[in-house]
């Protein structure tokens, strides 16, 4: 259960109640949306990962983004994000649990686990690696991203934000990231 409320559309007022209404016309509410509802200034902060999304997506393509923020949210062992993830790897037709990498794919799986595990951390040898592929800018764009991610990952996993229905039938499927284990906290 959330550790805040997640606001039904009559619970909400002014700019909140002005998203809500915005959402539900689009039939785009979510639990993580009706969480940030509590704020119209937070969610509209969180609203930007779409922008940063759209922008990766046109740089990497749509299949490359989905594998990368995949990487990004099982390696930061967010459940909802994560199932978000495997139902868009399910969606191109692939087995998330079984999945076989191109060499762009791994170097953009591998950059997304590097920044969740130790941004600090992110070695020479793989940016050299990018930046033969990408241009700065287009790096720009994916380190971006992977920002915009890790905080809607930490945003579902603090409040512990439920799970959406339609997401339920995967839930079986999540495996929480065990690489943190012996770290000391």
């Amino acid at each position: 259960m959330a550790r805040i409320k997640l606001l039904e559309q009559n619970e909400t007022s002014g700019a909140e109640r002005e998203r809500y209404d915005e959402l539900a016309g689009r039939n785009a509410v979510t639990n993580m949306k009706r969480g940030l509802l509590n704020d119209a200034a937070t969610y509209d902060a969180y609203m930007a990962w779409y922008t940063s999304w759209n922008r990766l997506v046109e740089v990497i393509g749509e299949k490359d983004a989905i594998l990368y923020a995949h990487a990004i949210s099982t390696t930061n062992s967010c459940q909802l994000c994560s199932l978000f993830f495997i139902s868009d790897v399910k969606g191109l037709g692939l087995d998330p649990a079984n999945l076989v990498y191109d060499e762009k794919e791994q170097l953009l799986t591998d950059l997304g686990r590097a920044i969740v595990k130790d941004p600090t951390d992110v070695s020479d040898e793989l940016f050299d690696k990018l930046k033969a592929i990408y241009t700065d800018a287009e790096l720009v764009v994916i380190v971006g991203f992977a920002g915009q991610m890790i905080a809607t990952n930490n945003f579902n996993s603090v409040f512990k934000i439920d799970v959406d229905q339609r997401l339920l039938p995967l839930v079986g499927e999540f495996k929480p990231a065990t690489w943190r284990k012996g770290i000391e906290k």
